[in-house]
Formats: structure tokens, C-alpha cells, sequence
């Protein structure tokens, strides 16, 4: 509700407009013009007209200036001014003085002190009583924590320091520096790297604890120090290249990876995996700027936790795993045939026995859902933009999978899949099934189906949310473009599909399945050419090998020979930035 102040001028508007139409009335004009006569005659004003109901006078001078008011009124005449009292015997001039008749005078002064107190009194702002009681509720860096003692953290951090020559402390024993601060033990990257520790190979202890200090007064949640610390100065997101020395540090030292030491030209290759799972789990907005509540709303920062706890690093699978590294590399490897680190369309055809249609190839290779101007440009797609197409391809249930092919199929980009888009891309799955000798269903029947399925809110038209609140996306996507997966979901029984269903969520994703029947596949291939290669006979059983992912982990080389006949490239002219998206300008 306005106040009082901000009515003022509207009321004041009105009532100036009143007074100018009652001003215009030829009867005051008349009145007036009387009045101002007996003015300059000085002759007595008579009040006794219809009009004027009260006693109230006014004692003017010659240019009509109000000398004195005697007496409010309740008529629209009150805005005017209210009546004239007859003048005194000597009329003063324009130059008089400004002395009051006395009783009026004193009349005069209560009204308008009356009146200021009381108007006073109404444009007092009135505050509003549940103002008091709402508590701050919105913590961009995190609540803060009432009971910590930030002088506490800095001593236990202090006597850390204190055990090394000069209270410096590298990168390798950081860990300790890390405990002390109460953070996971893979967060001592970060940590050396914000207190600068990367440019001096060491990090001072006053250094580090002004740099901590900072950090525990600014930020309150794990999610706001972990980005402050991966962070450029003076940004609150985090880009693909700031997760690098983090991921490095992992590399390094943890278990698991410890046979990836000696192929140092494959840590690029696995850095750049884990960068792009990342994003695609964690960066929901799709613009390449991970933010703080998005980083609260994944679960990377309890991975990274977990990081300490897990020796086995391929029990990890959402983000740092060996083996989902090494069958998205592999299958890479295996459609570039050149070997330049890039594929294009022809490449990418050859994906799954030509089970995705050339519509949708086209669509991956239009840059609907890439960042980097040389796969619009060019037409050709590099590993990051590939460890997007192959996960959202096995895995079409979870969201961003969803909002993956949404892209690629909805032409126009007006955020609709209309019927003509659909029939575009079922018009290829046709020709497919009838090159098959399978009488292919008509569009009409196979859009009630879809239709009767996702039951969109627009008639008519299918939305992302309408395939985000379906539970079948996987299929609808698969008949559109995918011939082998369709074909899968025909002949497969109901009941298994509706169990299915009801199942869904309760244990591991399409992707994890897929990439550890995919890894078993590859390793055992590997192993049987091993086996051929050194004069065996008969067929190693794969059933041997699985047990274990890394059986051969001595040997190596299943983990770092790409089972392809063309392993020539030279690694050393392999550029590590090329798998980025470069920031842009």
C-alpha cells in the first residue's frame, strides 16, 4: 500500500483540478469580480450570499495575498481559501505589515498547528509487524556456522606448517595441510595452487593462512570454498580448464591410477574424460560454467570425497573411472581412422553398424548441441564433444541425455517437436526397416503410439518437460533414430519392459552397464589377440579375465594398445588445450 507521501501530489492534482472548474463557472467569475471591486473601494465584503454557508473571513491585500484565515469550511469553497472577513479601518497596503488581528491571528495558528500535527501523524511509515521475524534465508556462499573458531583452524594449520623446514610445505605433503583444514584429503591441489604454490613450488605458512583465513570468513559451505579455490580471481563459476590441476594431483597420487604413471601421454586423454563427465552431470545449464548451486546440487564434491576412502578408483563410476575411460577411448580410437583426433560424419556412421541415421548424424554435426564453432564449421567432432555423444547414446533415461537429443531433433529450435519433425526423422527408420524386409509401421499409427506414451500437454506437440516427466524417453528417442535399439524395444516382451519400468532407478544406469559389458568385451579381445600373436591355439575364455579389471596391470598393455590396427600416432604431437572449448573473448 502507498504511503501517505506518495498520495500527496495526486490528491493536490484533484484538487486543483476542482478549484479550476469551479473558478471557470461563469457565477464566480461574476462573485469574484464583485469582490475584487469593493476590495479596491474598500468598501465591506457582504458574505450573505447562498453560496457561502460560514462566517469565515479573510482580510486581503490589494494583489489578493491572504492576510488572515479565520475558521475552516467544509464545502469545496474551503480549497479557494474559505470567505473574506470585512477589513479593518485602514486597509493595509501591498507593503503592510504582517500583523495579525489578534483573536484570529491565534485562531489562525492552533488550525494549522492542528493541522500539520495531524497530517504529521498520518505520513508516519508504518512498519510492518512479520518484517521483524523473517530471517535472512538466502546464503549465496553458504550459511555461516555460528560455533566455528576460525583462530582454532589457523593454530592446528600453524603446527602443521611448523613441522617442515621454514614452515614450507609442497605439494606432496599437502595432504596433511588439508586434514588439518578439515577438508577432503583431494582437495590439497587446490588448495597449494590458490596460495600459490604453483608458482614457487612451495607454500608458506603466510601465505597459506591469509589465503585461508579469506576463504573461512568469505565462504561457508563446501561447495563455495571448493569453487573459490579452483576459481580465477574474481569469477564465481568454473570453466573445463580449472578442474586441470586438480585432476592432475589425481592422477599422481592416487592408487588407483598408479599404473597410469608411466603412460603420461594418456593422462591428457583421461583428464579430458573426466572434465567432460563432469559438465555433462554437473553443469545442468548447459553454458560451460559450472556455478555454485549447481555444484551443490551434484554429488561431485561427495565423489571427490570418496576419492580417499576408494582405492578402487573404478568403483567411481559417475565421474573418475578407469574403465569408462578406456571404452569411450577405445571406441574413439576405433571410428578415427586417421587418427587426427577428430571424426566426422563418415566416421561416426560407422558407429554401432550404422544404427544411428545419417538425419541425426547430420544434426550432431550442426552444432545444436556443441560449443566449438569447428564442428559447425568444419563438420568434424573432437574426444570432448564424443564423451558426450556416447553417453547420452547408451544412457537415454537421465536428463541431460534427454536434453541432448531434444536439441537434435527439434529442428526449428522453437522448443517443440511438432509432427513434422518427427515424421522428417522417422521417414529414414522407414527405409531402414523396408532395406531389412520389415514392413515398417505408418507414421500415423507409430505417432499415436508415441503420443498415447508421452501424453504431451499441447496437443500435438512434445515438449522437454513432457519427456522428462515420461518414463519411456529412451524409447521414443530410439524409434526416431536409432534402428538396432528399436527394433530391440519391438520384439522385447512387455512384461520385461514393464518391470522394467517399475525398477527404473533401483540399480545401475544403462551407461554403467554398458560401459562394463563394453570394458569385459575389450579386454577380452585384447587378451585373445595376445594369445593368437604368441602361437595358442585355443580361445582364451574372457570369464577368466573379468574378475578383475586390471588383471594385466603389470603387463599394461591392453590398458594403453587401443585394440586397433592402426596404432601409429605419434602421442608427443597430441596437444592437451585441443580437447577444451577455448574461452570465449
Amino acid at each position: 500500500m502507498a504511503s501517505p507521501q506518495t498520495l500527496q501530489p495526486v490528491l493536490k492534482m484533484k484538487v486543483d483540478e476542482l478549484f479550476l472548474f469551479w473558478l471557470s463557472e461563469p457565477s464566480t467569475q461574476a462573485m469574484l469580480k464583485d469582490y475584487l471591486n469593493k476590495i479596491k473601494n474598500g468598501e465591506e465584503i457582504d458574505l450573505s450570499h447562498s453560496d457561502f454557508k460560514s462566517t469565515s473571513t479573510l482580510v486581503l491585500t490589494e494583489n489578493n495575498n491572504i492576510a488572515s484565515k479565520i475558521n475552516g469550511t467544509d464545502r469545496m469553497t474551503a480549497a479557494f481559501g474559505a470567505q473574506c472577513s470585512p477589513p479593518s479601518a485602514s486597509l493595509p497596503s501591498a507593503s503592510g505589515s504582517n500583523n495579525r488581528a489578534g483573536v484570529n491571528a491565534r485562531a489562525l495558528r492552533r488550525s494549522v498547528s492542528t493541522k500539520k500535527q495531524a497530517q504529521a501523524k498520518k505520513e508516519e511509515p508504518v512498519t510492518p509487524a512479520l518484517s521483524e521475524s523473517i530471517p535472512k534465508f538466502y546464503f549465496p556462499r553458504g550459511q555461516p556456522q555460528a560455533n566455528i573458531n576460525i583462530d582454532n583452524l589457523i593454530s592446528k594449520i600453524e603446527q602443521i606448517f611448523s613441522q617442515f623446514p621454514d614452515e614450507r610445505v609442497t605439494i606432496k605433503d599437502m595432504g596433511l595441510v588439508a586434514k588439518a583444514c578439515e577438508c577432503p584429503l583431494y582437495w590439497k591441489a587446490p588448495l597449494f595452487h590458490a596460495a600459490g604454490g604453483d608458482r614457487r613450488g612451495y607454500v608458506s605458512v603466510h601465505k597459506f593462512v591469509a589465503m585461508w583465513r579469506k576463504v573461512l570468513q568469505t565462504c561457508h559451505d563446501d561447495a563455495s570454498k571448493f569453487l573459490h579455490l579452483l576459481a580465477k580471481p574474481g569469477c564465481n563459476y568454473l570453466e573445463q580448464e580449472d578442474f586441470i590441476p586438480f585432476l592432475q594431483d589425481v592422477v599422481d597420487s592416487h592408487i588407483g591410477l598408479a599404473f597410469l604413471k608411466e603412460a603420461s601421454d594418456f593422462h591428457s586423454r583421461y583428464i579430458t574424460t573426466v572434465v567432460q563427465r563432469i559438465f555433462y552431470n554437473v553443469n545442468r545449464s548447459w553454458t560451460g560454467k559450472i556455478t555454485c548451486p549447481e555444484l551443490r546440487r551434484s554429488s561431485f564434491l561427495q565423489n571427490v570425497a570418496l576419492l580417499e576412502e576408494e582405492e578402487e578408483i573404478n568403483q567411481l563410476t559417475e565421474f573418475f573411472s578407469y574403465e569408462h575411460f578406456y571404452v569411450i577411448y577405445c571406441k574413439f580410437w576405433e571410428l578415427d581412422t586417421d587418427h587426427d583426433l577428430y571424426i566426422d560424419q563418415r566416421d561416426l556412421t560407422r558407429h554401432n553398424d550404422q544404427a544411428i541415421s545419417h538425419r541425426m548424424i547430420e544434426r550432431l554435426f550442426s552444432g545444436a548441441i556443441s560449443r566449438d564453432r569447428k564442428v559447425h564449421k568444419e563438420a568434424k567432432l573432437n574426444y570432448a564433444d564424443f564423451v558426450w555423444f556416447l553417453i547420452s547414446e547408451e544412457d537415454k533415461k537421465t536428463e541431460t541425455s534427454i536434453e541432448y537429443w531434444f536439441r537434435c531433433m527439434d529442428l526449428d529450435g522453437d522448443g517443440l517437436l511438432s509432427m513434422y519433425e518427427l515424421q522428417y526423422f522417422y521417414q529414414e527408420q522407414c527405409q531402414k526397416l523396408e532395406a531389412l524386409a520389415i514392413e515398417p509401421l505408418p507414421f500415423e499409427d507409430c505417432l499415436c503410439q508415441m503420443l498415447d506414451m508421452v501424453k504431451p500437454e499441447i496437443p500435438g506437440k512434445i515438449t522437454l518437460r513432457d519427456l522428462k516427466r515420461c518414463k519411456l524417453s529412451h524409447i521414443f528417442f530410439d524409434t526416431f533414430f536409432n534402428i538396432e535399439k528399436y527394433l530391440d524395444h519391438e520384439q522385447r516382451d512387455p512384461l520385461m519392459a514393464a518391470k522394467d519400468t517399475e525398477t527404473m532407478g533401483q540399480e545401475i544406469s544403462d551407461w554403467e552397464r554398458y560401459a562394463a559389458e563394453e570394458y569385459d568385451n575389450l579386454v577380452a579381445e585384447e587378451t585373445a589377440n595376445e594369445q593368437y600373436n604368441d602361437g595358442y591355439d585355443n580361445a582364451l575364455d574372457p570369464v577368466d579375465h573379468i574378475t578383475c579389471a586390471f588383471d594385466l596391470r603389470n603387463e599394461k598393455r591392453h590398458l594403453f594398445e587401443i585394440p586397433n590396427p592402426h596404432s601409429n600416432l605419434d602421442l608427443d604431437e597430441y596437444e592437451y588445450e585441443d580437447d577444451f572449448e577455448r574461452p570465449r573473448k
